[in-house]
């Protein structure tokens, strides 16, 4: 089976769709995941503020 160079760059061009659509939803998973974390970690530097408040009065 010999493949034309037409049919070979349309099985390259769906190929990397298919790759490129994971790629893409992972960066808005990791920006979302980065989002949790970032609000995490101001919760707890609220929560340590108020304990030093707390301490020093």
């Amino acid at each position: 089976m010999s493949l034309t160079a037409d049919t070979a760059r349309k099985l390259f061009m769906v190929g990397l769709i298919a790759l490129a659509i994971p790629a893409i939803s992972a960066c808005n998973t990791v920006k979302g995941a980065g989002k949790d974390i970032e609000k995490g970690g101001e919760a707890i530097q609220d929560g340590a503020e108020d304990v030093q408040e707390d301490i020093t009065n």
